[in-house]
């Protein structure tokens, strides 16, 4: 048999981990070969191949990134696409394809698998950990390390100049990074965008951490937006499967709260960094699990699903079932850490 591999959407950490625990077990154990597709579904559309064997995944679990390639190639806009997707396999001599990716690239695949009969198994990866079918997706660990790495040395910064830093972390409909790295990190306000956010409650916050003569952080996801207003956007360009390019809450926020509490802000942006650099060792664990029940799927002919965490067990769901909804922040939880807030 000849699996095809394919990572798409954005990198983040953990994505080399499954590649090679899918490879690896492949061959090892099932004697398969692999081809990998690069830059996501770029690849079978135009045919761009590389070869996966043991020698080319060596060394590669510590690295970040991912050694495809990646894309937010949809091919479901492209001319043909899905024709062209079909005959490139058929070319390939692909029995099976691997699909690694996040909402958009596993709904390109479960619309694949279930319309159109290719014989994929979907891997989950958001550093947002906002699939519904999955405890938790890897690179998030690694994201909310940096974040609350990062968060740790604003305080110094901040308590320095008596200053209020505004952090702005990814996060485009889930708040996953903001909670986590902001109450790691004690923020004295966080932001999602499951909670619409009143300015005037944020700046009283702020006033109040500073009646305690101790400079506050305020962590914001990138999607957050304030009860009078709406998303704040780099551009309104779309990428290819309608989302808008985010970005600029941090800085709208910072000149929000130095307008109206007269107390110097300064906003800093995460952003790509978030995805950057190896993967911490959770992330490098959970995605070699996940790789290698990937390729255990596609041994046993159970198509058309995604591997899933629940709790510490590897299960498999229905693709459909994976892309269905987004996992969100319970508002019960995000008011358990109110009382850090101010």
């Amino acid at each position: 048999m000849r699996v095809g591999v394919l990572t798409g959407g954005g990198d983040c950490p953990g994505l080399n981990a499954v590649i090679r625990g899918v490879v690896r077990k492949g061959v090892q154990e099932y004697g398969y070969a692999f081809t990998g597709f690069r830059d996501g579904w770029r690849g079978p559309l135009e045919g761009d191949t590389v070869r996966l064997d043991i020698a080319a995944v060596r060394g590669i679990l510590p690295r970040g990134g991912t050694i495809l390639g990646s894309s937010r190639t949809n091919p479901l806009q492209q001319e043909n696409g899905i024709r062209r997707i079909k005959e490139s396999l058929a070319k390939e001599e692909i029995d099976a394809l691997v699909a690694i990716g996040g909402e958009d690239t596993l709904g390109v695949a479960a619309r694949l698998a279930d319309v159109y009969g290719v014989q994929v198994v979907g891997v989950p990866k958001t550093i947002d950990n906002d699939l519904s079918a999955t405890d938790y997706t890897f690179g998030f660990d690694t994201a909310v390390n940096i974040a609350t790495e990062a968060i740790d040395r604003l305080h110094t910064t901040a308590e320095s100049h008596m200053r209020v830093l505004v952090v702005e972390v990814m996060g485009r409909h889930a708040g996953w990074i903001a909670l986590h790295s902001g109450l790691a990190g004690g923020a004295n306000v966080i932001l999602i965008p499951e909670q619409r956010f009143d300015v005037d409650q944020v700046c009283a916050w702020v006033t109040s951490r500073f009646k305690a003569s101790y400079a506050p952080i305020v962590v914001v996801a990138e999607g957050a937006m304030p009860k009078d207003g709406d998303l704040v956007l780099k551009d309104e360009s779309l990428d290819s499967f309608g989302h808008v390019r985010l970005s600029g809450i941090g800085e709208w926020l910072a000149k929000q709260i130095e307008r109206r509490t007269g107390k110097e802000a300064r906003t800093t942006v995460l952003g790509h960094i978030q995805r950057g650099g190896t993967p911490s060792a959770f992330d490098r664990w959970l995605a070699t699990r996940f790789g290698l029940h990937a390729i255990e799927a596609v041994h046993d002919g159970d198509f058309g699903t995604m591997v899933a965490l629940r709790g510490t067990d590897i299960v498999r769901v229905p693709l459909s079932e994976a892309t269905s909804k987004l996992k969100t922040v319970d508002p019960r939880l995000y008011a358990e850490v109110g009382v850090f807030f101010g």
